[in-house]
């Protein structure tokens, strides 16, 4: 009798023992999974996109590959060409590659300012008008260009109405047309019309076009 019960009371410890093995395990199970969940930031692809303008040909023209600090500008053989920074909340600083300053874009609601390398001087406004439309002039508030929505896109005109740019947009495609309808570049990136309309502006340079395009871009063009 006194066997038995010395075999039932190691029969519970026995038992007692593999249960709380295996509760251990299943507790570490449970928590190690969590501890990895930091996710980096170079995880963010939008961040990263190329937006890659074509000719009508297809050839490459030049792009802009954003960055988590700002973008680059590329040219058709991926020279770089341009750096676009940000420099406060509502500054961007544009560079060349050799990091000398060429200018800064200063956006407040519904207007972007492109001034010239120290900062001192207004070269161009982009502002949006109360119509929805809007117009380019420059440091003195004369009318360069008036950008006009419609049906099909927008409409790049001159001071004096005359047309010089169609941003037509068809089947994901944005591209820059000509008066007389014939493409000049294209992209299928994603862009917003009033952003892609920046590089028709002939008057400024590729660099500023960038800047301010990528400065629109990331306003949603408000």
């Amino acid at each position: 009798m006194k066997k038995q019960v010395i075999n039932f009371l190691l029969s519970g410890l026995l038992l007692t023992l593999i249960v709380s093995c295996n509760s251990n395990k299943s507790s570490n199970s449970v928590v190690t999974p969590n501890n990895p969940a930091v996710t980096p930031v170079a995880a963010n692809v939008e961040s990263t996109e190329k937006i890659k303008f074509k000719t009508e040909g297809g050839s490459d023209l030049f792009a802009l590959k954003q960055q988590a600090d700002g973008a680059k500008l590329f040219d058709g053989k991926n020279q770089e060409i341009a750096r676009i920074k940000v420099d406060k909340d509502n500054k961007l600083k544009l560079k060349n590659p050799q990091d000398q300053v060429l200018g800064y874009v200063v956006t407040s609601k519904g207007n972007w300012q492109l001034e010239n390398s120290d900062s001192k001087q207004v070269l161009y406004i982009l502002s949006l008008q109360g119509n929805g439309n809007y117009q380019l002039t420059d440091g003195t508030r004369k009318e360069i260009y008036q950008i006009k929505t419609s049906g099909k896109g927008l409409e790049i005109a001159s001071a004096d109405t005359k047309l010089v740019y169609q941003v037509r947009i068809k089947e994901g495609k944005i591209s820059l047309r000509n008066p007389p309808g014939k493409t000049v570049f294209s992209t299928k990136s994603n862009i917003s019309p009033i952003a892609f309309a920046c590089f028709g502006f002939d008057v400024l340079t590729r660099e500023q076009q960038a800047a301010l395009a990528y400065a629109v871009n990331s306003t949603g063009g408000q």
